[in-house]
């Protein structure tokens, strides 16, 4: 059986970026673009579960796992940053498998776990988005138990 490939996003999905955004902009108002500081990305916090789960599905002898993510144009040092974020909280080995793309609906793969649908290629991604942050996909355990059932059936989605 070959692998089936699962990228996962990193702003929004693995990262707080809401909640680091927010603390920016409540003490320096001035700061337009918050996520254009020198530091914002490599500083972020992971969301609960988000690590663990992560790692989970990349043991998983079935699946081939990316993190997949588009650059902050306001801020050329986010490269460097999300690639130190994932040695920090991934492991150096996972360095290899971080994809930094402006349009993700250019890789190909049978699943895309974003905390958006459209915006950024995902509308063109060939295989199941799943939205995070959604009704059906609220949490990291929810994307753990979607996945749980689908590696226990053996059903994989066409593509």
């Amino acid at each position: 059986m070959n692998k089936k490939i699962i990228y996962v996003d990193m702003d929004f999905t693995l990262c707080d970026f809401g909640s680091a955004y927010n603390e920016v902009r409540s003490k320096h108002p001035d700061v337009k673009y918050p996520h254009s500081q020198p530091g914002f990305f490599e500083n972020l916090k992971p969301i609960d579960q988000a690590i663990e789960v992560y790692l989970w599905l990349n043991n998983q002898e079935n699946l081939d796992v990316y993190i997949l993510t588009a650059p902050s144009v306001l801020n050329p040092l986010c490269y460097t940053e999300k690639r130190l974020w994932v040695e920090y909280n991934l492991g150096l080995e996972m360095a290899y498998k971080l994809i930094i793309s402006p349009n993700k609906g250019l890789n190909k793969g049978h699943y895309l776990i974003d905390d958006y649908t459209s915006g950024k290629g995902q509308e063109h991604f060939e295989g199941e988005v799943l939205q995070f942050g959604s009704e059906q996909f609220p949490n990291w355990q929810s994307i753990k138990d979607y996945f749980n059932v689908v590696l226990e059936s053996g059903i994989w989605p066409p593509n």
